[in-house]
């Protein structure tokens, strides 16, 4: 077995890493949605013939902490060399239902043996289901909230299956739309594929295997080292969803953080039970969470792939609001509870005695509008929590989400609506030492009757300061300068302006 000194290994991790690159570039440059070729809702990665994630692209971190129970519930349909599924299940390893995950098993070089998987989630701005953009306000079963798909063959021996496609396609309000979008992941698994081969003829069967086991290791001992001088460390924390659709009620998430052996424990004993709307989320989120905290405390050097997980232990109650399962709904749990979750398990390391910021604005601010024909989905950034290093950044996408924001001409050029306001609230920060980073304000007109489904979060709960700082500001959601829910579904009528104020970060330091 070849041995790797750390120059090698880190020629290889980055050899690698670009595959996964290229295919995220070959993805946003063919899709045809904005909210894939714009704001870049979508994550790729590697895997290899074992179904461990080896390398990402450096895109969203719920997708990509939760992609490889996709992958292992792909590789369970015993796919042949060049076979390819999709799945958006949550049971299969999906997040919520707009993510579809492509999975192509690659063939080696004779189309013999599988020796390696491409992998690309992306967020469709359709997937069917009770309200246009497939992100419902009110949902209370999986099956309103559009199209379920557990791992089914989209090819199979390189041919389409016609069956399939025929059954998603009439399944969304979108067709074309979803058709080019599902196109440009086939596009970009397909580089993934090609460029896996490349790479192994170049460096050699038992090079390769041996370079993806190392990084997997190195990435492991790297986190462990990072925890052995926190040995011993403990701490606890609550923090609460503003409701969950159906009804306005705080839903508890509970976290006791501890450092044992060189790993990070994560009990969520306490955790409320499955609630009746869609802020529920599935383990594999919570395992997204879990290594996305882990990876803050980390050098930027550290590659993320599946070493990472091995150095983190999670207790997650049955039949709890972070156990989706059963049908549950789970459209916000994605996007919502997920950003909760990173919430919690932060104040249980500050709790700890562990460097970590104050709280970011904690929600993805969901905006989905639908009309006739059409629907439009993308996510506010805010304030980022301020740290012992500095001020935090403002009017960014925090915590597990990395997209951008559309741009306006994009968003202009493609629907019935105008961008009237958009630019910074000033003074949201939370203050101290070190400022948290301020939202965002931004207004549309509806320039024709539509919907908008607003599932958002901190319009009660500030974002807490840490080390003294104060909180950073709640956000606020008006219809023509009046307030409404922080979720909620509206119909708007031409002339319409919805405003989303997003909350700031919370402050470091008194």
């Amino acid at each position: 077995m070849p041995r790797f000194d750390p120059l090698a290994l880190g020629v290889m991790g980055h050899a690698i890493a670009m595959v996964a690159e290229e295919m995220g570039a070959v993805l946003v440059r063919s899709a045809l949605s904005p909210n894939i070729r714009e704001r870049r809702d979508a994550s790729c990665a590697l895997f290899d013939a074992g179904g461990r994630m080896v390398a990402q692209a450096a895109h969203i971190p719920v997708h990509l902490g939760a992609m490889p129970a996709a992958v292992r519930a792909a590789m369970g349909r015993r796919p042949g060399p060049g076979d390819v599924l999709l799945l958006n299940h949550p049971s299969h390893g999906g997040s919520h239902l707009p993510d579809l995950t492509m999975v192509e098993a690659i063939a080696d070089e004779s189309g013999t043996s599988v020796i390696g998987y491409a992998a690309v989630r992306a967020h469709h701005a359709d997937v069917g289901g009770m309200s246009p953009g497939s992100m419902p306000f009110g949902a209370r079963e999986l099956v309103q909230e559009g199209l379920v798909l557990p791992p089914v063959f989209l090819e199979r021996g390189g041919r389409p299956v016609d069956d399939v496609w025929a059954i998603v396609l009439a399944n969304v309000r979108t067709p074309d739309e979803r058709r080019g979008d599902l196109a440009a992941q086939r596009a970009a698994c397909r580089a993934g594929a090609e460029g896996w081969r490349a790479l192994r003829q170049r460096t050699g069967v038992e090079t390769l295997d041996a370079a993806g086991a190392a990084l997997l290791d190195y990435a492991e001992r790297r986190a462990r080292e990072r925890l052995r001088p926190l040995e011993g460390a403990r701490g606890a924390a609550e923090d609460f969803l503003e409701g969950d659709g159906v009804t306005d009620a705080d839903i508890r998430i509970a976290v006791s953080a501890a450092v044992r052996d060189g790993t990070l424990h994560l009990d969520f004993g306490g955790t409320a039970p499955r609630v009746a709307g869609n802020v529920n989320c599935p383990r594999a989120v919570v395992q997204a969470a879990a290594v996305f905290v882990l990876r803050m405390l980390l050098d930027d050097d550290v590659p993320t792939n599946d070493g990472l997980a091995r150095a983190v232990s999670l207790s997650i109650p049955p039949g709890s609001a972070i156990d989706a399962r059963d049908g549950a709904a789970v459209a916000a749990g994605n996007v919502e509870m997920s950003q909760r979750l990173t919430d919690a398990i932060v104040r249980a390391l500050d709790a700890a005695g562990l460097p970590v910021p104050a709280q970011g604005q904690g929600t993805m601010n969901n905006v989905v509008f639908g009309g006739a024909g059409w629907t439009f989905y993308e996510t506010l950034g805010g304030g980022q929590g301020a740290s012992a290093r500095g001020p935090g950044p403002s009017g960014v996408h925090v915590g597990m989400s990395n997209t951008r924001i559309t741009p306006i001409e994009s968003l202009e050029r493609a629907y019935p609506l105008e961008v009237v306001h958009y630019g910074i609230r000033a003074g949201s920060g939370g203050a101290g030492r070190h400022r948290g980073g301020d939202g965002v304000v931004r207004s549309y007109r509806a320039l024709d009757s539509c919907t908008v489904t607003l599932l958002t979060e901190r319009r009660r709960h500030a974002p807490r300061g840490a080390a003294g700082g104060g909180d950073g500001a709640r956000g606020r959601n008006l219809l023509n300068g009046v307030e409404v829910p922080a979720k909620c579904r509206l119909e708007l009528q031409a002339g319409d302006v919805v405003t989303i104020e997003t909350p700031g970060g919370g402050g470091w330091g008194g």
